[in-house]
């Protein structure tokens, strides 16, 4: 695409937005007031408000390598707490996608450089759960679950951090676990087990 291109699109859609709201940008630049936080991949073909059918708006967003929820991330726990504690969102979720670059990349045992350490927290997914991917034998299907035990992995990782254990207790936010699929289009809800995992979680994590 002719870089150019953007700002002709970008144009176009400043008329539609005004030609069936002459004041969207006057409301837009109110603030915000998101139902969800949405934690993703940055692959390019997958994007939050396309797949999930929303408004800008109505979902405070952060998108890194394989929707990673790192502890050490300043930039995740900073969007986490933002979120959490100044937006007041009432949903997190997490979204994963079948076909993803990153945990393909975790699965081969090749030097990735700059991506090791990232990729790593993969490959410690893979290593809780060595027995199940294993045990499937399509690599393909194998690759699928990772990505599905991945997601369901960063869930627990944000159900360990205090400002998603407080805002539970105070408001009843909850996290949610997604897999888009790729090749339907379809969001697969992997029916995260919020409460089973905070009470897990609060044995050793409980911090709130």
């Amino acid at each position: 695409m002719d870089l150019q291109q953007v700002f002709i699109n970008n144009e176009h859609w400043i008329k539609e937005k005004l030609a069936s709201d002459p004041a969207y940008f006057e409301h837009l630049a109110k603030g915000q007031s998101p139902e969800f936080l949405y934690i993703g991949c940055s692959d390019s073909r997958v994007t939050a408000e396309d797949l999930m059918g929303i408004k800008p708006g109505e979902a405070f967003i952060h998108r890194n390598i394989a929707n990673l929820v790192n502890n050490v991330d300043l930039n995740v726990m900073s969007v986490l707490n933002y979120a959490v504690k100044h937006l007041k969102v009432n949903h997190i979720v997490v979204c994963g996608h079948y076909a993803c670059g990153g945990v393909k990349a975790a699965m081969t045992p090749i030097d990735m450089g700059i991506l090791n350490p990232w990729l790593r927290n993969i490959r410690d997914v893979y290593r809780l759960h060595k027995d199940e991917l294993n045990g499937i034998t399509d690599e393909e299907k194998r690759y699928d679950r990772l990505v599905e035990l991945n997601v369901q992995e960063q869930c627990v990782n944000l159900i360990k951090t205090a400002a998603v254990q407080q805002a539970y207790y105070e408001r009843g936010l909850q996290v949610h676990g997604w897999v888009f699929d790729i090749h339907t289009g379809r969001l697969i809800d992997l029916q995260i087990d919020f409460l089973k995992i905070l009470k897990w979680v609060e044995e050793i994590y409980k911090i709130s």
